[in-house]
C-alpha cells in the first residue's frame, strides 16, 4: 500500500491525481490472480488491452503501466537525441525550417526503425499523393 501511496503522491499535481492509491491497491490484489507472476509490464498491458472492460475494471493499473512503460530507464536516449540534433543543426545551420529539423532529428534518433523502412513503398506512396503545388 505504501508503494501505491508513493506513486499517487509522485503523480499528483496539487489536489489532482492521475491514480488513486487505495483503488490501485485493490485493483492489484484482484489483477495478480489473472496474470502469471513472472509477466512483464508490457505483457500485462497487452493482456489488459485484449480483455473486454479492462479499462473500466482496472483504470489505475492501466494508467500506471502506461506511465511505467514510457519513462526511460536511463538518460542515454535523451543525450543521444541532443547529440544528433547538434550534428544536424551544425551541418545544415539555419537553411531549413524548424519542421524539417524536427523531422530529420526524428529520423536520426529513430534510425533503427528508419532502417527497416521499404523505400520503394514510401516513394510509391509519396508519388500517389496529389501535387500540392499551385501555379
Amino acid at each position: 500500500m505504501k508503494s501505491c501511496l508513493d506513486l499517487q503522491n509522485y503523480l499528483s499535481d496539487g489536489e489532482l491525481y492521475d491514480i488513486v492509491a487505495s483503488e490501485l491497491y485493490e485493483e492489484l490484489l484482484v489483477f495478480r490472480h489473472t496474470m502469471k507472476e513472472d509477466s512483464t509490464p508490457i505483457e500485462a498491458l497487452s493482456f489488459l488491452k485484449t480483455m473486454p472492460g479492462a479499462f473500466t475494471a482496472f483504470p489505475n493499473i492501466v494508467i500506471s503501466l502506461r506511465i511505467l512503460l514510457t519513462i526511460p530507464i536511463t538518460s542515454a536516449s535523451a543525450e543521444r537525441s541532443f547529440s544528433k540534433l547538434k550534428i544536424i543543426k551544425n551541418y545544415l545551420r539555419n537553411t531549413m525550417s524548424q519542421k524539417r529539423v524536427t523531422e530529420l532529428a526524428t529520423i536520426a534518433i529513430e534510425n533503427e526503425t528508419a532502417n527497416t523502412l521499404n523505400f520503394k513503398d514510401v516513394i510509391e506512396l509519396f508519388a500517389s499523393k496529389k501535387s500540392r503545388k499551385k501555379f
